[in-house]
């Protein structure tokens, strides 16, 4: 059977990674702090001299760590002040997208009242524009993925708020939970129907802003979001019972 995305185990890589990185955030080892010689971790976790190099690797490519010539592995000064970020790796797993999803219900509710109440007639051609390129890409999943992207990245220059602007831009294609996602294994019908559903909800917020009605694009934006966040649920709850039955 072939295995998706989804169904990936966690490592022993992943698992320490995890712990290490949780040492470092609740301060246990405190930035500037000597890091455990490898061998110690070995000992300390029961695990293999190569977990141990991979998730210490990981730390550093992190910026949680840094090596000093002949002094050995160092918690980074700047370990505590990491930026936010949100890796692709982290949003291979449903859940992760979940995640994002309830995330983004909390932001892009008040972006898209912002966008209403402060938009200029430039902002509503960007947003018509990306919404129109999603209509005719409708048939090609990463192309229509990057349309939707443009589509919020303008309500967020609506906003007249460069945080919001740097917050969506930064995010990009993980902005966007992959069609095949929902839609795995499904007729070409069905994305069809997926597409023209979510154009849909799209086109109310558009409605709301050009109104320029805060309140209805608040609320077209969060049923927008309470919707994809429902659909992704669905699909969670469904895989789950899968794996139990199976």
């Amino acid at each position: 059977m072939e295995k998706t995305v989804t169904d990936r185990p966690s490592s022993l890589t992943d698992d320490l990674f995890v712990k290490l990185e949780a040492r470092i955030r609740s301060g246990e080892m405190p930035p500037g702090s000597r890091f455990p010689t490898q061998k110690d971790i070995c000992i300390a976790e029961n695990v293999s001299r190569t977990v141990v190099r991979e998730a210490v690797a990981r730390l550093s490519a992190q910026g949680l760590t840094n090596s000093r010539q002949g002094s050995g592995v160092f918690v980074a000064d700047t370990a505590a002040y990491r930026a936010f970020q949100v890796t692709r790796d982290e949003l291979s797993e449903l859940t992760d997208v979940i995640k994002l999803l309830e995330m983004r219900l909390a932001v892009e509710t008040e972006m898209a009242s912002l966008a209403a109440a402060r938009r200029t007639t430039a902002d509503i051609g960007a947003i018509r524009e990306a919404l129109q390129e999603m209509a005719d890409v409708s048939d090609d999943p990463a192309a229509a993925a990057r349309a939707d992207i443009a589509f919020h990245l303008a309500i967020a220059r609506a906003t007249q708020n460069d945080y919001f602007v740097r917050l969506i831009d930064f995010l990009g294609l993980r902005l966007v939970p992959p069609r095949n996602l929902y839609l795995q294994g499904q007729s070409d019908e069905a994305h069809r129907a997926y597409a023209a559903l979510v154009r849909a909800e799209h086109e109310a917020i558009l409605d709301a802003i050009v109104r320029m009605d805060s309140d209805r694009a608040r609320a077209a934006a969060r049923h927008h979001m309470q919707e994809s966040l429902s659909r992704h649920s669905q699909l969670s709850e469904t895989k789950r019972l899968r794996d139990r039955a199976a």
